[in-house]
C-alpha cells in the first residue's frame, strides 16, 4: 500500500550553523554539570577519561547517522532508515522505541526545571513552574523552525559563556593554589579498576543523546545530504570536547570527590568554590536556560518523527500530518508532546530516564545495522575502503551500542521491553497479523517532494 504526492509542508531555512547549534542545544554543553557528581563517583575520579571514551564510542554511531541521511534525507530519522534499509516492520518498532527518547525528554527537563525554580522561589509550587515551562517551550516551537533555531543559538551561547568563565576561574585557581597537581591522573591511573571506568562510560554516553535529533530536520535543511552529516559529527565532537575539558579542570581544582556531600549537587559545590555566590547565581540562571534549550530541541525532534510516521500511514494522517498554515510547523504534534510532558507531574523521574536510555540505544543499534544492510548489502559497496566505511565502522558502532543497552539497569530493560511489546501489539493490528504490508512512502515520491521544496526555495530567493 503506497501513497503519492506527500504534502509539502516544511521550509528549507536551516544552515549548517543552525543544525550544529540545534544538536548542541539537545545535548546541552551544560549537561556536564548535571552529571558531574554521579559520573565522578562512578569512575572514582576519572570522569574526563570516561567522557573521552564515551565521545569516541558515540562518534561511530554519529558517523552511521551521517551515512544514512545521505541515502534517505527525510525527517523520520532512525524510523525511516531501518524501515527503508531493513524492513518496514522493524522500522516501525525502532520508530516506536525512539518515541520514548524524543517524547519523554521534554517531560524530564520541565520536571527538573519546575523543581529548580521552586527551590529558588518557594512561594510558587513546582507544578506551576512546570506548566509555565511547557507552555513556553510549546509556543516557541509552534512559531516556526526559524524562531526555534534562533532561540537555540542564543541559549547555547549563554551556556558557553558560563563554561568560559568556569574554565577561566578554574585555571586561575589551579595556578594560585600552592599544592602539587597530578595533571595525568584523570586520564591514567595504574591502580585503577577498569570496570569502574566502564560504568562511568555507560552513564556518560547518556549525555550524548540528542545528536541524532539533527536528522529529524532533514526536510527543513538547505542541502541536507551535505550539511546534516557534518552537523551531526561537529555537534557530537564539540559538545564532547567541552565535557572533557570541564571535567578535567573540575577534577584538578577539586580532586577529592569523596568530600562531596551529595553527588547530585557536586557541580554546585565546585561552582561556589571557584566563583562564590555571584557566579553560583549566574550558573543557576543559565541552568534554567539549558532546560529551555533541551526542551525545545527534543520537542522539535519528537514532532517530526510523529509527522513522518503519520505521513507513512502508521498514525492518523489528518492529525499527525497537519501543518500550521502560517508557521509551517507540525503544530498539533508539538501540542501533543506538550500534553505528554504534563505527565511529568505523575511519573517518577527515574522511570522516565530509564525509558529514554533504552529507546535511544535500541535505535542507535539499528541505525548502525542499517548502514551495513543498505550500503554493504543492497548496494554491494565492498571495495577495501567501502568495507571499512560500510561494514567495519558501523559494526563497531553496533557492538558499542549493544553493550550500552546491556549495561542498563534491570528497570530500564524491563520497562523498555514492555514498551516494545506494546509496539509489537500495535504492529500486529496495523498489519492484520502480518497478512498485510505496512503503508510506506516511496522514495521516488520523497525525492519529488524534496525537489518541489527546493524549487520553492529558489523562487523565494
Amino acid at each position: 500500500m503506497t501513497r503519492t504526492d506527500p504534502p509539502v509542508t516544511f521550509q528549507r531555512v536551516l544552515s549548517l550553523k543552525h543544525l550544529v547549534f540545534f544538536g548542541m542545544a539537545f545535548m546541552a554543553p551544560f549537561a556536564i554539570f548535571t552529571m558531574y557528581g554521579v559520573v565522578t563517583q562512578a569512575t572514582k575520579g576519572m570522569l574526563p577519561a570516561a567522557y573521552l571514551i564515551a565521545m569516541i564510542a558515540m562518534l561511530f554511531t554519529a558517523y552511521s547517522y551521517g551515512q544514512m541521511v545521505k541515502a534517505y534525507p527525510i525527517a523520520g530519522s532512525s524510523f525511516t532508515y531501518t524501515q527503508k534499509s531493513i524492513h518496514p516492520n522493524v522500522g516501525f518498532l525502532v520508530g516506536w522505541s525512539i518515541l520514548l527518547d524524543y517524547c519523554l525528554v521534554p517531560m524530564i527537563v520541565v520536571l527538573i526545571g519546575g523543581f529548580t525554580l521552586a527551590d529558588l522561589f518557594p512561594a510558587v509550587p513546582a507544578t506551576v513552574w512546570t506548566l509555565l515551562l511547557i507552555i513556553i517551550i510549546t509556543m516557541i516551537n509552534i512559531f516556526g523552525i526559524s524562531v526555534t533555531a534562533k532561540v537555540n543559538i542564543l541559549l547555547v551561547l549563554f551556556q558557553f559563556l558560563v563554561l568560559a568563565i568556569f574554565i577561566g576561574l578554574s585555571i586561575k585557581g589551579i595556578l594560585q593554589e600552592n599544592r602539587s597537581v597530578n595533571f595525568t591522573l584523570p586520564f591514567f591511573n595504574p591502580n585503577y579498576v577498569f570496570s569502574n571506568l566502564m560504568l562511568g562510560v555507560a552513564i556518560a554516553c547518556q549525555s550524548f543523546l540528542g545528536f541524532d535529533g539533527i536528522t529529524t530536520l532533514s526536510e527543513e535543511t538547505i542541502e541536507p545530504k551535505k550539511n546534516i552529516p557534518r552537523a551531526i559529527f561537529l555537534a557530537a565532537l564539540i559538545t564532547g570536547t567541552v565535557f572533557i575539558i570541564v571535567g578535567y579542570l573540575g577534577h584538578l581544582i577539586y580532586p577529592d570527590y569523596t568530600r562531596f556531600p551529595n553527588p547530585d549537587t557536586a557541580a554546585n559545590e565546585i561552582i561556589k568554590y571557584i566563583g562564590g555566590n555571584l557566579f553560583s547565581t549566574f550558573y543557576t540562571a543559565v541552568l534554567l536556560l539549558m532546560i529551555l534549550s533541551v526542551g525545545t530541541a527534543s520537542q522539535v525532534g519528537a514532532s517530526r518523527v510523529l509527522y513522518t510516521m503519520g505521513r507513512e500511514g502508521l498514525l492518523p494522517k489528518r492529525f499527525f500530518c497537519y501543518s500550521h498554515p502560517k508557521y509551517k510547523t507540525p503544530s498539533l504534534n508539538i501540542i501533543l508532546i506538550g500534553i505528554i510532558a504534563l505527565s511529568s507531574l505523575l511519573m517518577n523521574l527515574v522511570t522516565a530516564a530509564s525509558l529514554i536510555n533504552f529507546g535511544a540505544f535500541f535505535a542507535f543499534t539499528f541505525v548502525n545495522v542499517s548502514v551495513i544492510t543498505h550500503y554493504y548489502g543492497k548496494e554491494r559497496r565492498r571495495s577495501l575502503k567501502e568495507t571499512i566505511r560500510y561494514l567495519i565502522l558501523p559494526m563497531m558502532g553496533a557492538i558499542i551500542t549493544i553493550g550500552l543497552l546491556n549495561s542498563l539497569d534491570t528497570l530500564s530493560k524491563t520497562v523498555g521491553c514492555l514498551w516494545l511489546v506494546c509496539g509489537f501489539i500495535v504492529l500486529l493490528f496495523l498489519t492484520k497479523m502480518f497478512k498485510q504490508k505496512l503503508p510506506e512512502l516511496k522514495m521516488d515520491d520523497t525525492e519529488r517532494n524534496e525537489k518541489l521544496i527546493d524549487e520553492k526555495l529558489a523562487v523565494s530567493k
